[in-house]
Formats: structure tokens, sequence, C-alpha cells
């Protein structure tokens, strides 16, 4: 007699899209966790973030926590504590109808920030202050600010790392202060940690294919890629005020 699997009851199929659904889980967790390990066991040795960069010596330990700039109240009304998600505040900057772009790049924040943009139609200059986040979105937004041709410029002791740097690169004119930070490092681009190895190649290779396109697109140096690419996402390579200019992140000195 052949063997016959009966039709599960409706309390068994529940029971069995929940066990599957804490079984994905738990691999994702173990996928994170695996990920995270090397870095809990081997942490950067790099000097903290705060500490004064000069050629030669321009990596430093990041996390993307809360305060990234040294106490003290920072221009344009700009929070010391990063905010969780974009802000857009409209405000004069040095005489000029501005935004200021605050916080961490989520999903999502590009549709927010065209939303800003129309909101603000009288809007020439963005102002950056941001630890990065998602590289898409990023992407988006650099793109939209050149679109419209607005300016970008960092005011004294701003930050704008990882993914940000995208958006600075998207104004028509880009000034940095020589207090403020820009740096880069490797990306994560969404890659599943249960994706077969191919999968996450191909994800990552993609990503870095688009943020190719869009530096050509933004006229910015290539080579830029490298510090990027050498640089651990735990820690943070920072430009100085040279390589702000030979890597054509900047249009003029501020």
């Amino acid at each position: 007699m052949s063997a016959r699997f009966s039709a599960p009851s409706a309390k068994g199929a529940l029971k069995l899209i929940l066990a599957l659904q804490v079984g994905i889980a738990v691999l994702l967790i173990a996928g994170d966790m695996g990920a995270a390990l090397p870095n809990l066991f081997n942490p950067s040795q790099q000097p903290e973030f705060d500490t004064p960069v000069a050629p030669g010596d321009q990596t430093r330990k990041f996390n993307p926590s809360p305060r990234l700039t040294q106490p003290g109240t920072l221009p344009y009304g700009i929070p010391s504590d990063m905010p969780s998600r974009l802000l857009f505040e409209p405000t004069d900057i040095d005489g000029t109808p501005g935004l200021v772009v605050t916080g961490t790049v989520l999903a999502g924040d590009a549709a927010r920030f065209s939303d800003a943009l129309k909101a603000n139609p009288d809007i020439e200059r963005i102002a950056l202050h941001s630890p990065g986040g998602s590289v898409d979105d990023a992407l988006q937004i650099g793109r939209a600010i050149r679109e419209a041709g607005l300016d970008t410029s960092m005011a004294g002791r701003t930050v704008c790392l990882s993914a940000c740097p995208y958006i600075l690169m998207g104004g028509v004119t880009r000034t940095v202060a020589a207090e403020a930070s820009v740096g880069v490092h490797q990306h994560y681009f969404g890659e599943n940690t249960i994706l077969p190895a191919f999968l996450a190649v191909e994800s990552i290779q993609r990503g870095q294919g688009e943020v190719m396109a869009f530096l050509q697109e933004m006229n910015i140096e290539l080579s830029v890629m490298q510090p990027a690419l050498l640089t651990p996402p735990d820690e943070i390579y920072v430009f100085v005020p040279d390589e702000l200019q030979d890597y054509r992140i900047v249009t003029q000195a501020d």
C-alpha cells in the first residue's frame, strides 16, 4: 500500500507557517550575528571619530550614533543629537533661501525630499549634516538636487559620512567648511544574509556599478572609490581638504 499524506487542518497549517517564520527569523539573526562577530572579537583599532585627521592618518572608528560632532551649538539651528531620519528645515543660509537636511537617510527619504522641494520652491542651497544611511535614497536625492540646479554646502563641525557624500555631490556648486567632515567607507546594499553567496556578490556588484554611474553623472573623480572600498563599515575614511578638491567633491574652498 502506498503512503498518502493527508491535508493538514487549518490549525496545523497555521502552526507550520509560524514554524517557518520562526525558522527564517532565526536564520536572519544568525546571519547578522555571524557578520558582526568579526567586528566584535576584532574591533577597529583606529582612533575615535573626534580625533583630528591629517594626511596619511584619516581613518577613524565609525558608529552612526546620535552624537558625531563635538559639543556646542551647530549653525542654522542644526540639532546636536542626530535625528533618526532626515529632517528638512527651510532656513536662510548665508543670505540664500536654503533647506537644512539633517539626520540618518532611511528608505523613502528620497520621496520625502522631493516633497520638501515642492513645498519650498524658492530653495537655492542644501546644507547637510548626516551620518549616511540608505545608499539608494542618497543617490536619488543627489540626482534630484542636480536636476533642480541647487547648490550644496557644509558648515563648521557638521558631518557628511557613508552615503551622505552622494547627496553633497549632487550640488551644482559644492562647498565644505574647514571644520566639517566628509567621509566614506564600504557600503551595504541591502543584501539578505541568507542569500546564496553568488546572489549576495551580484547584489554588491550591482550596487557598486550604480554608484560609479552616479559619480560619472556628477563629474566626480572615479578614484574616490578606492578609499571607500578599502575602508570597512565600522571605520570611516575622512577626506582632507586637498582630496576634496582632487576628487572634485567640492567645486570651491570655503
